[in-house]
């Protein structure tokens, strides 16, 4: 059975968070946007659109690991197992574990938390309809909101706790090592954690990952504008705005940016405020950084974590690292 479990005044503290986000990311210098705000329903079904494309290996390549290795990691949790996701959008990669974990005929309740709800409730639908036997408990919200929740569930199997898809990645290292301390402290010794981070490589082949021809990444880029537009009032022209994706290999991340292209000043009326852009002044709007295996350890063991598995691909692209409470 599923059930919607939204957190308390989410939606209205989600629009005020955003209003104040937008307001002091345009006032600083460089202008900036947090990337948590690409995920509106036309944003998350761009993301779901690039998921799909030649270049994103990273869908495919972390989808590829856990089929070939889904079995071992299911083996390594015996009996009846709670599947916590953050940011669990489609889930169309945790069916992999989920099918595996019911075959077994042992209890398995799965808690999906993700910022958008409209993405919840589909995928919520859709895996109540698909798995008869899977319980179902979605929680509306950000990552910390979800772990507050999660601190919340009580049960008495351990959980293993999913964070795919890198989203580690839009962290900054240091506050990387501190959300994975939140969540060291919501874990029981019992508990486990599986978290996709991708891999340091070749620029060419990053950079064509985040600036696709066919520019589906950069109308995914552009809609955070397209949402200030709808949702606070704001007169953005997004063909005035180009896409623009590069690595830095020094810090090990890919920089995305809106770079103006031309001299503007934008009205944005819920926020009652006006924003000056030069021509080529760019709005940094995410940063995704990638990992060794000699960093995730550093980053494991600053967060009280231990790696104990890592599975890769053959191309060592990606990887899948099960933590464990040091």
């Amino acid at each position: 059975m599923s059930t919607l479990t939204i957190v308390d005044g989410q939606a209205h503290r989600t629009h005020e968070a955003f209003a104040r986000d937008v307001a002091n990311g345009l006032r600083t210098s460089p202008k900036r946007l947090p990337c948590r705000y690409f995920y509106d329903a036309l944003g998350s079904a761009l993301f779901e659109a690039i998921c799909q494309l030649p270049e994103y290996y990273l869908t495919r390549t972390e989808e590829s690991i856990l089929r070939t290795h889904g079995q071992e990691i299911v083996r390594l949790f015996p009996g009846a197992v709670d599947l916590i996701e953050l940011g669990s959008g489609s889930a169309i990669k945790t069916r992999l574990l989920i099918e595996p974990l019911l075959s077994r005929r042992q209890p398995l309740q799965y808690v999906p938390i993700d910022i958008s709800t409209t993405m919840l409730e589909q995928t919520a639908q859709r895996l109540a309809r698909d798995y008869p036997a899977l319980s179902v408990t979605p929680i509306a919200g950000e990552y910390r909101d979800g772990l507050s929740r999660l601190r919340a569930l009580t049960s008495a199997s351990p959980r293993l706790v999913l964070w795919l898809g890198s989203n580690i990645g839009n962290f900054d290292r240091d506050e990387a090592a501190d959300f994975l301390a939140d969540v060291r402290r919501a874990l029981t010794p019992r508990d486990r954690m599986l978290v996709g981070i991708d891999l340091r490589k070749d620029r060419a082949i990053l950079e064509a990952a985040y600036d696709d021809p066919t520019g589906v990444t950069a109308a995914f880029n552009r809609n955070i504008l397209g949402r200030i537009n709808r949702e606070l009032r704001g007169h953005f022209d997004l063909p005035a705005f180009a896409h623009r994706a590069v690595y830095d290999e020094t810090h090990g991340r890919i920089e995305m940016y809106l770079v103006s292209e031309r001299p503007q000043r934008v009205a944005i009326g819920g926020l009652e405020i006006e924003v000056s852009l030069a021509a080529h002044e760019a709005i940094l709007t995410e940063h995704c950084y990638k990992y060794s295996l000699a960093e995730i350890d550093r980053l494991a063991e600053a967060a009280s974590l231990c790696r104990v598995r890592t599975w890769c691909d053959a191309n060592e692209f990606f990887s899948l690292n099960l933590l464990e409470p040091a």
